[in-house]
């Protein structure tokens, strides 16, 4: 059987052996780690002989394999953790944003015979057998109605949406395990968020109204195209869309840089707007999820499984914190870095002087006349110095509410692609006429 055709482990015991198997295989890197280093005089530290290539290729390989929350957990710390990673573990984990294994075609027949019964190929005029697209929830294929209309056929992986908490569990255990989270850090209610946020994914039904409702927004802005879902075919585990031919949004790297800038700002004026005037945001910024049409200037936006409403609280206090930072105000971004959650107050008064160094940065930095040029990370070096007493006071680390948590990934991953595309927008304008309304 080709490489790309692994079967998904569907049954508990199967997934759970997996976890015990990813564990070893870790534990066992760490050993023959801690040898070599050991043999060249050195004395190790765990944390050095976890993250190591070896490890977290192993660990890659397995959430591979495992897809569902395993990988889905693995692609938001390979998105969410920036620059604060060592840079082997963060490009292999990268990975997971852009590769998965396939089901098998005997797995993937059983799925849709079950869905829509054993005579299931009758309904289309011509089914493609490889997937177009893999990722942790369900493949994709593309086929064409009898009445030659092409659609996208999501096919949710079995046994994922019976596996989310277990998974959850055991991918929390094995970063306890692993030392990497303190102990005092209380990530429970992160945990019970995301467990919530993973059984509204591998719910097509939900994602096909989430779909319609972005479809209907966004019917009118010539910047986006969004695929329609076909009610009629759609189950809860499979979810059948207009298909939209469109390039990797990588392939926007080699545009212009008019190009680049113009998609870009369309992106993150939509962020924007997601936040300041729907009052609701696909929250999943996986670069996968974004398609270009270089024909047009189109971006296709994809995957509505983690779209959720913005609570008001939560967008009021994005708009206090972006005004004191275009006012250039210090004490009052560091007093709604702590409304919005991202800053404790105890982590004030441990490392005022720190986190205050970083404010000054930030700013100095975003205020800079001109174009913001996302492609000019020298201020990040700055970042990591000044943030070091923070980093290695894990007793001050701090989750913020999880309703921020998946605002700032959007932002984050919005920012990040701008970065990637080497992005030069007028950013102080496009924030600033967001937050002067209230």
């Amino acid at each position: 059987m080709s490489d790309r055709y692994r079967k998904v482990p569907s049954a508990r015991l199967s997934r759970f052996a997996a976890f015990g198997q990813m564990a070893g295989g870790v534990a066992s890197g760490m050993v023959a780690e801690g040898a070599r280093r050991l043999a060249r005089g050195e004395r190790p530290q765990m944390r050095d002989l976890l993250l190591t290539p070896g490890n977290a290729q192993r660990v890659t390989e397995q959430l591979s394999r495992l897809r569902g929350a395993a990988m889905k957990l693995g692609q938001m710390i390979s998105l969410d953790a920036g620059d604060m990673l060592p840079p082997e573990l963060t490009a292999i984990l990268a990975k997971l944003r852009d590769n998965a294994h396939h089901m098998p075609p005997a797995q993937l027949q059983k799925v849709l015979a079950t869905q829509w019964g054993q005579d299931w190929r009758r309904r289309f005029a011509h089914f493609e057998a490889s997937p177009i697209a893999a990722a942790s929830i369900g493949q994709v294929h593309r086929a064409r109605l009898p009445d030659g209309r092409v659609v996208a056929v999501k096919v949710q992986y079995p046994g994922v949406a019976d596996s989310i908490d277990a998974d959850v569990d055991n991918v929390a255990t094995l970063l306890r395990l692993s030392g990497l989270l303190p102990s005092a850090l209380d990530i429970a209610p992160l945990l019970g968020e995301a467990k919530i946020q993973l059984h509204e994914e591998a719910d097509y039904l939900r994602e096909a109204r989430q779909m319609q409702l972005y479809a209907d927004r966004l019917a009118d802005d010539p910047r986006f195209l969004v695929p329609r879902p076909l009610d009629d075919w759609t189950t809860d585990q499979v979810l059948v869309m207009d298909y939209i031919a469109a390039d990797s949004i990588d392939t926007l790297a080699d545009a212009s840089q008019a190009v680049r800038d113009r998609s870009m700002a369309a992106l993150l004026d939509l962020v924007l707007h997601e936040l300041f005037v729907f009052g609701h945001m696909q929250t999943d910024p996986n670069f996968a999820n974004y398609r270009w049409r270089p024909e047009s200037g189109e971006i296709v936006l994809l995957d509505f499984g983690a779209a959720r409403p913005v609570p008001p609280e939560t967008s009021n206090a994005y708009r206090t914190l972006l005004r004191a930072g275009l006012a250039g105000d210090r004490d009052g971004l560091r007093a709604a870095l702590i409304d919005v959650g991202f800053v404790s107050p105890a982590l004030v008064i441990r490392h005022g002087t720190a986190l205050d160094a970083m404010i000054d940065t930030i700013i100095a930095h975003v205020l800079r006349p001109g174009l913001f040029d996302f492609a000019d990370r020298s201020f990040v070096e700055r970042l990591r110095e000044q943030a070091m007493p923070v980093v290695g006071d894990t007793a001050s680390w701090h989750l913020p509410p999880v309703e921020t948590m998946f605002v700032q990934r959007k932002v984050s991953g919005t920012a990040l692609l701008a970065v990637r595309m080497q992005a030069r927008l007028p950013l102080v304008d496009m924030v600033a006429g967001m937050v002067a309304q209230d």
